[in-house]
């Protein structure tokens, strides 16, 4: 997986498609006066399950759309033309996969809260769903360790323990508990279930003579070699190759997608994973990025050097609904909408949205409480990123066996809200939402940006293809992502603090590019939006009241050139961490002073709520 092709000539004409559970998207890239662009988008309904159970026939329905659209002659016959020549087939074809439920994995370690989250994280780096973590201090008996695995039927298991050198036993026990599972893979059952063993060096013989024969056991360098240390990329790499060679090999017609493509098919979030990685590392930015679905929610981070990928496999906007509500309850659903509503009304429109996952809102106020209920999702799923992407535990500290086993708090989050540079959004509820404003909005709501922070979204959500392609030509990747894929929204500028309504708050300097001055002093509990537009910058000064923070410090100023997009700049003083009155009436007022201030919806429309 991490070898890149090697072609005859620079690719010029590049087709890729990404196969979701439920729809395959296909775009067209084409190099124009040696800029590459996003010519033209199609799709298609996915075709793994019955009657058709072959996913190419989705993928050539896709690729015939864009044919269609583009008036390129793409296929023959089934078959994709390569190379281009003239207005005549493509250069190269690739394709990411979440087909069939995506790759579900379950992760084993000795410690829940050591090797057992690095696992994890190496899991979910490779775009993996985590179903459950098996460790030796997890709380449950081995019998009950055994059943769950037999029950869950994961498409691999990555199993860790130990560092290099120390005790083989713990590790052997939990080798013991999957070998006692004898574990049967979710699809086809002529195959083994794919292990791998990133753990202690030491206990590569023992686990070999316990699994081998029982599964399909592949062995990586530990990824914990010293508590000092994470290594993280040999398992995830294994993870994506025995991805392709069994889980996607028995999913109906992957082997004759895999004939079609020129690369490796990638699960759909790992590819995500990797084109955050090359931005963050082209711009020398740190970036976090969401993509919220119908069922899950995925959040990705990039700080320094440091990669983090965490789903919520609970949060979702269609089928996953109902769990948004139970794990966070009807008042802080209700704190979102700006109008009075019962509870039970609440209940039953979210149910009905479970029930018929593909509708959409038809009236304002079904908007309205679907995009509160993202917010809630997007929450939650960056409250679980942010325990997990966490320092290493038990790094210089003198510490016994029995220490690590009784190690249950985090280590301090690696996300870090005052030095993040760019919050980019995906997924129907952001991407797709009437109003720009009203994405911005939620963007801000949910995940409280600090400091000054550029927000985005993308647009038709072409970023797990685009992860594919940074792999095979990087450059046609950055373009496409800069010009096509995301939608620059403007910058927040969020000073962290809290105050009071109406007490001074910070104070803003400069000189917009039409020639407008700005010199504005806002008020706490305040959004002032200001226009300027995508492309454009402006100098600021930006000085803050004392006990409020721009990230210099308490009452520090800063000056920064700040980008426009398209809501503009946006001054957010409502504070950090944001409070919204519990009071009904207070609440209503100022959501609906917050909600105008961001001209999210018609004013009109929104009074007569």
């Amino acid at each position: 997986m991490s070898d890149k092709p090697k072609f005859d000539k620079e690719p010029r004409i590049i087709v890729a498609t990404d196969c979701g559970s439920t729809t395959t998207k296909a775009i067209l890239i084409e190099e124009k006066d040696g800029v590459y662009r996003l010519t033209v988008r199609g799709e298609a309904p996915t075709t793994v399950e019955a009657p058709a159970e072959d996913v190419t026939k989705g993928v050539i329905n896709a690729i015939e759309e864009v044919e269609e659209l583009s008036g390129r002659k793409i296929l023959d016959n089934g078959k994709i033309i390569k190379p281009a020549q003239g207005s005549t087939g493509v250069d190269i074809y690739i394709s990411t996969s979440s087909a069939g439920g995506g790759l579900q994995m379950m992760v084993a370690g000795v410690v829940k809260n050591m090797t057992a989250e690095s696992a994890e994280r190496a899991a979910l780096g490779a775009g993996a769903i985590v179903m459950d973590v098996i460790a030796s201090n997890d709380g449950r008996l081995p019998h009950q360790q055994i059943e769950r695995i037999r029950k869950l039927r994961p498409d691999m298991i990555l199993l860790s323990g130990g560092t290099d050198g120390g005790t083989v036993e713990h590790v052997g026990k939990i080798a013991e508990i999957i070998g006692a599972a004898n574990p049967k893979p979710r699809l086809g059952t002529g195959y083994e279930l794919p292990v791998i063993f990133a753990g202690n060096i030491n206990a590569r013989e023992y686990v070999r003579n316990l699994l081998e024969k029982k599964t399909a056991l592949d062995i990586v360098d530990n990824i914990r070699p010293t508590l000092e240390i994470e290594n993280l990329m040999p398992a995830r790499w294994k993870i994506q190759d025995q991805f392709l060679e069994h889980v996607m090999a028995h999913a109906p017609g992957y082997k004759n997608l895999m004939a079609m493509t020129d690369v490796a098919i990638m699960p759909t979030p790992g590819a995500v994973g990797l084109i955050m990685q090359m931005i963050a590392k082209d711009k020398k930015i740190q970036i976090v990025g969401v993509d919220i679905g119908g069922a899950t929610t995925d959040v990705f981070s990039v700080f320094g050097d440091t990669f983090n990928r965490t789903v919520s496999a609970n949060l979702g906007m269609s089928y996953s609904v109902s769990n948004v509500l139970a794990e966070t309850g009807v008042p802080n659903i209700m704190r979102w909408v700006p109008f009075d509503m019962d509870e039970k009304d609440i209940r039953n429109r979210i149910k009905n949205k479970m029930i018929r996952p593909t509708t959409i809102p038809q009236m304002l106020s079904e908007l309205i409480i679907e995009q509160a209920i993202s917010r809630e999702a997007l929450r939650l799923a960056f409250i679980q990123h942010k325990s997990l992407a966490v320092g290493l535990k038990g790094v210089q500290q003198q510490r016994t066996i029995a220490d690590a086993f009784s190690q249950s708090e985090s280590g301090e989050s690696l996300v870090n809200m005052m030095k993040l540079d760019m919050l980019v959004g995906s997924g129907g509820v952001l991407s797709h939402a009437p109003r720009r404003q009203q994405a911005a909005i939620m963007i801000m709501d949910a995940f409280e940006p600090q400091g000054i922070t550029m927000l985005t979204v993308d647009s038709i959500f072409m970023m797990p293809q685009l992860g594919v392609l940074s792999q095979v030509h990087p450059k046609a990747a950055v373009d496409v992502f800069e010009k096509d894929c995301l939608i620059y929204l403007g910058t927040c500028i969020a000073p962290k603090g809290q105050g009071k309504d109406g007490k001074p708050c910070v104070k803003i300097s400069g000189k917009l590019p039409d020639g407008t001055e700005i010199t504005d002093e806002i008020p706490y509990g305040k959004i002032r939006v200001y226009p300027l537009g995508v492309g454009q910058t402006a100098k600021l000064h930006i000085e803050p009241h004392k006990g409020f923070d721009m990230g210099e410090g308490s009452g520090r100023p800063v000056d920064r050139e700040v980008a426009g997009g398209v809501v503009g700049i946006i001054v957010d003083t409502r504070g950090r961490p944001l409070v919204i009155p519990q009071d009904p009436k207070e609440r209503i007022a100022k959501l609906t002073e917050w909600l105008t201030s961001m001209n999210a919806y018609p004013k009109l429309e929104l009074e007569q709520l």
